[in-house]
């Protein structure tokens, strides 16, 4: 409700703009009656790109109606009788609109809404401009917006300064036939007897020479106007390319840049509202002075006066096109781009954006758009403008799509939903690179033209490379790939160059970021995991952060190279981590149970001045997406000698069987996390409460119940002091080897346990 009470206090041209976002698609009634519904509803958690979501806004678009039958039903009187009509149409209305497709009404709101906001925000910084920016609105926005406003004025100007062109060499004209009317009567004079001839002719002649004076005046006057006015127009365009420049080659840029982050995790790019809104804009701007250059060029033809201005004009026009022409290619844009890691024979799905569709008129003819997915030199060749005319390097199933144009929010895309790569053509590698290193992207082109049929244009765009798997054990290396290209590239790059090697502040962001991202949380890498990482990267030892500021770190060092001593990477390693952290332990790592990011020196060094039985969770160094739990507690073959032991690590397997919080409860010698936290207090909430058990079978319950029996028994033993090969054989332990000789998964529970527990 208070968005449309303060919608409702805008003015002047914001207030206009604010009206038109209503009519027969949503009725501004419907908002004023009901805004304070409008304004609580979840209407930002719906996808408009995915079709499953429709159950949602069909019951927006329920609740709407009954809300607004509501409100019609407790209108009373003689005025509410006829408002209860109206609402009453409006529900029905509406109903048969967006009943067929309701995902067409979240649009639509959401689009309202957003821009309401938006004109609300504006207006509260126009009226207080000795304040910053409100609401993180940036300064530049501000600015923006007050070079639309000169603009416009410079526009109005040069429209204003037309028209007394227009009308001044009208009035020529007829002052130019004037004078031919007198210099033919002049030549009829010799029929008439010389007396009369002689009296009109003096009264003649001296007309017309008042009459060739004035058009001489006059004609230079209006070469001075045509001059002055393409030299108006001549200021106007190279402010309307600065102002391109901001927009397209700054903000827009920087959007591609968060759509590009936004792959590695980072914050979402945001919507293209406000571009959308700038570069519709400037294509109205654009294309009035187009307009106006034309006209001025017809002035000329009408009536050839000597002189540069034709000139002038001729060079204003080639540059009011190429403005026009870079603001149409700029503006077709991917706002959904595919997924970057492409598996064949698998569907996916991406949206492409006109943001001047509207504006310029293509829905009227809605274009079609083609997907092609090419090779790297493909996409280098493309740029340099060599032919590479039907050149592709696989097969796209479901690549074409015709842009539809949405009225409520004006914006003309093209959804591909159901794309498919069946098949990909591989270039030549070069030296160690593999399969997960080629980069390919898919390109997206269609044609259409402005103005009548005035102007045609090719437009072609280019996705985010993607890279091609065709097995799900490639995913790994092939995320690896699209994350040090997302991080590195750098703006209007030859596709795709990335630097070999990079800061190791640099990558630290990078991994920071892709961590928060898939683990969910807000509990990103520390200074210290940063360290620990470092010394696993560079094999160094030292603990001073400082140390690793200035040092770099090659694409070999994270995804070529085996790690020493180990069978996989540095990347490999750590995207084991994030992938056990967010299928099984994200809860445990945002409540800080997990320091994880240590080794196994460290964990001693930690433990060994703590009570026995305190423990803490690290992940493996040894085995990629392992985490192991390390204890202090007394070493059973030297009395008065504490130890840290370490269960050997468990991993994505082990967790899907039983969990965590499950498996320190059942090891009762485990007491205090690290440093002093009673272990209860911590994970006992994660614990599979006692009264589940009756979902498991008979066979599961004895099952579950010997496990427990092998735990509690091998651990006895130990604090017995006896060695593994006795503990192996304990006459304990044999009735259970026994009891269970015939099974197998008691069996490998048995042998399982006591190696994790004796064997490290």
């Amino acid at each position: 409700m208070a968005l449309w009470i303060q919608a409702q206090q805008l003015q002047g041209d914001a207030l206009l703009q604010m009206q038109s976002l209503y009519g027969q698609h949503f009725p501004i009634e419907v908002r004023h009656y009901l805004a304070q519904w409008l304004e609580a509803q979840p209407w930002d958690a719906i996808d408009l790109e995915n079709q499953q979501e429709e159950f949602k806004a069909k019951r927006l678009l329920d609740g709407l109606i009954q809300e607004l039958q509501k409100k019609a039903e407790h209108q009373m009187g003689e005025d509410g009788f006829l408002l209860k009509i109206k609402l009453g149409h409006y529900a029905t209305q509406l109903k048969s609109s967006y009943d067929p497709c309701p995902l067409e009404l979240v649009r639509c709101v959401k689009h309202i809404l957003y821009t309401e906001q938006r004109l609300v925000q504006e207006a509260s910084n126009a009226s207080s401009p000795g304040s910053g920016p409100v609401d993180g609105t940036p300064q530049k926005y501000q600015q923006i917006n007050q070079t639309f406003e000169e603009l416009r004025v410079m526009t109005q100007d040069t429209e204003n300064d037309l028209r007394k062109l227009q009308h001044s060499q009208e009035y020529f004209i007829i002052q130019y036939q004037e004078s031919l009317r007198i210099q033919a009567q002049l030549s009829s004079l010799a029929s008439i007897p010389p007396a009369e001839r002689v009296q009109r002719e003096s009264g003649l002649q001296s007309r017309k020479s008042t009459l060739e004076v004035w058009l001489t005046r006059e004609a230079n006057t209006l070469q001075k106007y045509r001059q002055e006015l393409a030299e108006k127009h001549q200021r106007t365009l190279a402010l309307l390319r600065k102002q391109q420049t901001v927009i397209i080659d700054d903000e827009l840029i920087q959007w591609k840049r968060r759509q590009q982050l936004a792959g590695n995790g980072g914050p979402s790019e945001g919507g293209l509202d406000i571009l959308q809104a700038w570069c519709e804009k400037l294509a109205d701007m654009i294309w009035q002075n187009r307009q106006q250059i034309r006209r001025v060029e017809h002035l000329t033809q009408q009536l050839p006066i000597p002189g540069p201005t034709e000139e002038l004009l001729t060079e204003l026009n080639g540059i009011v096109t190429d403005i026009i022409s870079a603001l149409v290619t700029s503006t077709f844009i991917i706002e959904k781009q595919p997924p970057q890691v492409l598996k064949t024979q698998t569907k996916f799905s991406a949206t492409v954006r006109l943001l001047v569709g509207g504006k310029l008129n293509v829905h009227m003819n809605p274009p079609q758009v083609k997907a092609t997915i090419i090779s790297e030199q493909q996409a280098k060749a493309l740029l340099k403008n060599e032919n590479t005319r039907n050149d592709s390097s696989g097969e796209i199933l479901n690549n074409n799509c015709v842009m539809e144009y949405h009225q409520t929010t004006g914006t003309l895309s093209a959804h591909f939903r159901t794309m498919s790569l069946k098949r990909i053509k591989r270039s030549d590698r070069r030296g160690a690179e593999s399969v997960t290193e080629e980069k390919f992207t898919v390109l997206f082109e269609s044609q259409f033209s402005v103005g009548g049929n005035e102007l045609v244009f090719h437009v072609k765009t280019l996705s985010l490379p993607v890279v091609v798997i065709v097995h799900g054990s490639q995913d790994n290396n092939a995320t690896a790939t699209v994350l040090w290209d997302n991080a590195f590239s750098e703006p209007g790059r030859v596709p795709f160059v990335v630097p070999d090697k990079v800061l190791w502040p640099q990558l630290c962001e990078a991994l920071n970021m892709k961590y928060k991202s898939e683990v969910q949380s807000d509990r990103g890498l520390s200074e210290d995991n940063l360290v620990f990482l470092a010394q696993k990267a560079f094999s160094s030892s030292s603990n001073n952060p400082e140390d690793y500021c200035n040092m770099t770190i090659s694409w070999s060092q994270f995804n070529r190279e085996s790690l020493p001593g180990r069978n996989f990477t540095f990347w490999q390693w750590f995207d084991g981590v994030i992938e056990l952290m967010k299928k099984h332990l994200k809860s445990h790592w945002n409540d800080g149970a997990i320091l994880g990011f240590l080794n196994k020196q460290q964990a001693q060094d930690m433990l060994m001045s703590k009570p026995n039985g305190t423990f803490l969770l690290r992940f493996s160094d040894s085995e990629i997406g392992g985490i192991t739990i390390a204890w202090v507690a007394e070493n059973p073959n030297k009395a008065g000698e504490r130890m840290v032991w370490n269960l050997m690590p468990f991993t994505t397997k082990d967790f899907s069987i039983r969990s965590l919080a499950d498996r320190i409860s059942d090891l009762n010698h485990l007491l205090f996390l690290y440093p002093n936290q009673p272990k209860e207090e911590v994970f006992s909430r994660y614990c599979t409460p006692p009264n589940c058990m009756h979902v498991f079978s008979c066979r599961q319950k004895c099952h579950h119940m010997t496990v427990c029996l092998i735990v509690s028994t091998v651990l006895i033993i130990t604090s017995n002091n006896q060695t593994p090969q006795s503990i192996r054989s304990h006459s304990c332990l044999q009735p259970i080897r026994r009891r269970n000789s015939r099974g197998l998964f008691i069996k490998n529970c048995y042998i399982f346990l006591v190696s994790k527990i004796v064997g490290s």
